[in-house]
């Protein structure tokens, strides 16, 4: 049981057969092969580039990967499936031929993607729609049997910007996840992964509101992941661009680590794996007298 409340956390995802242990937090290193991510610094689109920023994320102790092929910045413009998998699959698998051991999540929200990467040697599927942008989604989850991170948005990249309407944000975000949750248990799906969706369909003072309530998500049974790294809830609050918001991204994450998070997905590896060791270290040792 989690140690301030009454219900159930899930605590480990079946990757393949092999137990990914969630107890202690992890940190997904995020790898983008798009030509226009909001963030310069992520964006790869050389086979050797790819393959150091693995092998640097490996370094530094990353525990799972996200390959993305479709930005999904605010006015992103449309890729067709065939471009998306044509960018996706051969990077996963020059991944897996020179670091075999790597846990890959696909950053895709198209059901024929996504079966076709984890074929390609994927694990986890992260879907930006929550199933909304393709209604073949849920069934492919279902018939792969694989980790789903299931996020919170509403409209598509193009439009959510102007999207943030809401009666009351954290009751409308918790009755989505109950009635997706059910959806995807209903089908079969058994490791379902949350995520509020910082920035979709969400302004600076509501992402801000919702990074504190976190913990409360975890009610609906899912270990909840967080993505906040050197978005503009950061650099715009700063009044800094993407290139200089590390710090502030360090400084959201260990509130979403306080707050409950189980998962960052993050562009810089080290400082985040840093963020959770040190708080870690912090309350195994705070009631030390």
């Amino acid at each position: 049981m989690d140690k301030d409340t009454f219900f159930q956390v899930k605590t480990t995802l079946n990757v393949k057969g092999k137990l990914l242990d969630l107890s202690s937090p992890l940190v997904m290193g995020i790898l983008n092969i798009t030509p226009d991510s909001f963030y310069a610094g992520s964006r790869l689109d050389k086979k050797e580039e790819i393959l150091k920023r693995v092998e640097n994320f490996i370094t530094e102790g990353v525990d799972v990967i996200d390959i993305g092929a479709y930005s999904s910045r605010p006015g992103a413009e449309d890729v067709s499936a065939q471009e998306e998998m044509g960018r996706l699959l051969p990077v996963i698998t020059a991944i897996k031929e020179s670091f075999p051991e790597t846990i890959l999540s696909v950053d895709t929200f198209r059901g024929s993607v996504a079966e076709a990467a984890i074929g390609a040697g994927a694990h986890i599927i992260n879907d930006i729609s929550g199933g909304e942008l393709d209604d073949e989604m849920f069934a492919t989850v279902a018939k792969l049997q694989v980790p789903y991170v299931l996020m919170h948005m509403k409209g598509t990249p193009k439009n959510m910007t102007s999207l943030t309407q809401y009666d009351d944000l954290f009751g409308e975000l918790m009755e989505y996840f109950s009635s997706k949750i059910n959806h995807l248990k209903a089908l079969g799906v058994k490791d379902i992964i949350l995520d509020p969706g910082f920035g979709f369909a969400k302004n600076t003072e509501q992402n801000y509101y919702l990074l504190s309530r976190i913990n409360e998500m975890r009610i609906l049974g899912g270990p909840v992941l967080v993505g906040i790294s050197r978005k503009t809830m950061i650099w715009k609050t700063l009044g800094i661009k993407p290139e200089e918001a590390l710090n502030g991204t360090t400084v959201l994450n260990v509130l979403a680590l306080q707050n409950g998070a189980s998962i960052l997905r993050v562009h810089d590896v080290m400082q985040a794996k840093e963020c959770i060791k040190l708080l870690e270290v912090y309350n195994r040792n705070k009631d030390f007298l």
